[in-house]
């Protein structure tokens, strides 16, 4: 199985892509609203409980949620250093300041990060792109113009690494790739920009001619169906992120960001 291909095993790959959509924005709104450890410590105990029910492959997971893993300490080593500074202050040196409300806050926000990109993650490695596009054209009734658009825009993710890949091997061969690691990226990139506009002008031109963009009512060869397991799994997510919210109120940890 390719690292980038949708995982279509387990409970999670028969659920509707609108419905995954929903249950990570459920719980990623609550988990915005307020920046406190409490709620994110259970919206993520939560969700890893569910995890491990899900029955997808560990190595995919585990690939697929590694930025999240590595970004979230890193975050949160960040916000001890130079976070608010409030209570009591255990070391300060130059710009570097470590305190109680600083510690508290880089534990709400690795937690955080953690409870709000995890569950986006997992559910993203299910979604089918043309499943995804069926039920944002049949179940939300969102424009066809912009969905078929979206759907050809996902469909060339994958080949971004295939070009990358032939591109290094282009430029070693030719003797390019020797040196200078940070202009040989910045020329890469350059090179797959370049490339990526003009594979895009050629695909909205071929869908063009092929009538994607008629202003007609168009027909869809797969019905999308909001079922009751789809109405299940949003229900969950409901019941995570009010749980998060109410325990956290209850305790006296609710914090409301200014301007939320």
């Amino acid at each position: 199985m390719s690292i980038l291909a949708p995982v279509r095993q387990g409970p999670l790959a028969q659920l509707n892509p609108v419905a995954k959509l929903g249950a990570a924005l459920l719980i990623s709104v609550v988990l915005l609203i307020s920046i406190d450890w409490v709620s994110a410590a259970i919206a993520l105990a939560a969700e890893l409980v569910l995890l491990a029910f899900a029955g997808l492959p560990g190595r995919i997971v585990l690939l697929r949620t590694a930025p999240i893993w590595i970004a979230a300490p890193l975050a949160g080593m960040t916000t001890v250093l130079y976070g608010r500074t409030s209570g009591a202050v255990h070391l300060q040196w130059w710009f570097v300041e470590v305190s109680d409300g600083s510690i508290t806050l880089a534990i709400a926000t690795t937690l955080r990060i953690l409870a709000i990109g995890l569950p986006a993650v997992i559910l993203f490695i299910t979604i089918d792109p043309t499943d995804l596009a069926d039920g944002l054209a049949q179940v939300l009734r969102l424009p066809a113009r912009f969905v078929l658009g979206g759907l050809a825009g996902l469909r060339l993710v994958g080949l971004f690494v295939e070009d990358w890949r032939a591109l290094t091997l282009a430029r070693r061969a030719r003797g390019v790739a020797e040196a200078g690691a940070v202009r040989r990226m910045l020329g890469q990139a350059f090179a797959l920009f370049v490339l990526s506009i003009r594979r895009g002008t050629k695909l909205a031109t071929a869908m063009e001619a092929r009538g994607f963009g008629a202003p007609i009512a168009r027909t869809w060869a797969r019905p999308s169906v909001f079922r009751g397991r789809d109405w299940a799994a949003v229900g969950v997510a409901l019941l995570i992120a009010v749980l998060a919210a109410g325990v956290s109120m209850t305790v006296g940890s609710w914090n409301v960001i200014v301007g939320a």
